[in-house]
């Protein structure tokens, strides 16, 4: 966490106005160093307080969200606990080194997708990930290997729709021939080039405002963090 920062002190006594301190500290060599002390704590306390106040404030509706249990930074020992309801509606908003994409998620398509891609969110899974694959169609990120291989243990199964693959589709990527990918997701920049998408990727959410940064994301840009607006 940032600390605040002190201005460097040039090496000068310090003199306390002992006028104004208890007469059982008056005359007492260490006051001023006291003194200092406690004007520094006071300083760091309020950078903490700040620091706090600026992180991303979790619903209450995903409060009792938990992981399943982590064996690595970015592994677990199998998929993710339900914890979404059927009675809300949920969006991201994919912070980048670009910008900020919201994408509408959708839990009555793909309600297994939906809940695992918010937990590694709002837990931080995603934070400091590269955009390790654009094309001029598509732009694929979450993998913690940044090579196209890497994955958080665990697979998803296949959540099927009738949604067309189109411009700011977002879904799950995998392998040919293999499983759903359990953290690497892609967004769509253009129609998916023929013959079109040969097996089920798990169309799990749409990009609603962004787009914009979506088109310029390259290999070199990161996601800064992920947050999850429930209504």
């Amino acid at each position: 966490m940032t600390k605040a920062k002190i201005a460097p002190r040039r090496p000068v006594a310090v003199e306390a106005d002992t006028a104004d301190l208890p007469e059982a500290v008056r005359g007492r060599q260490w006051a001023p160093v006291l003194i200092v002390a406690i004007l520094i704590g006071a300083v760091l306390g309020t950078g903490l307080l700040v620091d706090k106040a600026l992180e991303p404030q979790l619903p209450a509706a995903l409060a009792g969200c938990q992981t399943s249990t982590q064996i690595g930074q970015h592994e677990f020992i199998g998929p993710q606990p339900i914890c979404i309801t059927a009675n809300h509606s949920y969006q991201a908003t994919v912070n980048t080194t670009q910008g900020s994409i919201v994408i509408q998620l959708h839990p009555e398509i793909a309600p297994v997708t939906v809940n695992n891609f918010i937990v590694l969110a709002i837990h931080g899974y995603y934070n400091g990930l590269t955009f390790w694959d654009s094309e001029d169609w598509v732009v694929q990120g979450g993998d913690p290997l940044g090579n196209g291989r890497g994955g958080p243990g665990y697979v998803l199964p296949d959540e099927p729709s009738t949604d067309p693959w189109d411009l700011a589709a977002v879904g799950m990527a995998r392998v040919p021939g293999g499983a759903v990918n359990g953290s690497q997701f892609f967004i769509q920049k253009a129609a998916w080039p023929d013959p079109g998408p040969t097996a089920v990727y798990n169309r799990f959410g749409t990009v609603i405002s962004g787009m914009d940064k979506a088109q310029l994301l390259q290999a070199t840009d990161t996601i800064t963090s992920i947050t999850i607006q429930v209504s």
